[in-house]
């Protein structure tokens, strides 16, 4: 809790004390904790009292814009923190750089529209759903990461505990939701009616970013299900962006054949 500030400040405090404890009041850390250097630049450029209250809102709408994209980063659960000035573009075989490259301006979040990346293991669709969910997080929207096996298990355990309808509520309410690695492993009956519900729920709600090693024509093997399989293919589909990729692993990479 911040120490409240005396009725009538002591005039013996020097100025620039007492500016200071009205920063720490206000919770304003960044401006605090920089104000001898905003003021020796003031001193340095001569700058009016306006430019040297904007150099100091800046630093302070700079510090609370990096928390907040933070705390997003955290909220949403991403592994691993990638994007795709990193992205090794001239792995894949086949891979359409403008489309991805498209998908960074979120606008398919803003339409309500999926994404789907498709291929085969290694070739950079998890690096690429990742590097989404960084500019999302970014650009202020709430993003929940998982895999299409841990939001079966979690939503399985909550069964048992009669947390159902409240998780379900979790995967619903992001403006983004990644399902990574979908078709891995497989998916049971139960599984696949609860990752249904999920996809039903966000049906030209909210956005989804999957990501799959498995074509459109094998979802029924991986769901065990073909009925099931073509209903979430339907919600999927409709109103959405699909990216072929495909290459080797790049984990193979460098590495000989026995």
């Amino acid at each position: 809790m911040p120490t409240l500030l005396p009725t009538r400040p002591s005039e013996a405090k020097n100025p620039l004390d007492r500016v200071r404890e009205n920063l720490r009041y206000l919770g304003l850390q960044k401006t605090d904790e920089g104000l001898e250097g905003l003021l020796d630049k003031a001193t340095r450029r001569s700058t009016s009292v306006a430019e040297f209250l904007d150099d100091m809102a800046q630093e302070e709408a700079r510090a609370k814009f990096e928390r907040q994209v933070r705390r997003r980063l955290k909220e949403a659960k991403i592994p691993v923190l990638k994007t795709l000035e990193n992205f090794e573009w001239t792995w894949p075989e086949k891979i359409n750089r403008q489309q991805v490259l498209s998908l960074l301006d979120l606008r398919f979040i803003e339409e309500k529209r999926n994404t789907l990346l498709l291929g085969p293991a290694g070739v950079g669709k998890s690096h690429i759903a990742t590097a989404i969910a960084h500019r999302a997080c970014q650009e202020g929207r709430r993003v929940l990461f998982t895999t299409a096996v841990h939001l079966v298990n979690h939503l399985q355990a909550s069964l048992a505990d009669g947390g159902l309808i409240r998780r379900l509520n979790s995967y619903s309410r992001p403006e983004l939701l990644i399902i990574d690695e979908l078709g891995y492993l497989p998916i049971d009956k139960q599984g696949a009616d609860l990752l249904f519900q999920v996809v039903s729920a966000r049906y030209e709600r909210g956005s989804i970013v999957l990501t799959s090693n498995r074509a459109f024509k094998e979802w029924g093997h991986v769901f065990n299900d073909n009925t099931i399989a073509a209903a979430v293919i339907d919600r999927l589909a409709h109103h959405s962006e699909v990216v072929l990729i495909e290459g080797k692993s790049y984990r193979m990479k460098g590495k000989k054949n026995p």
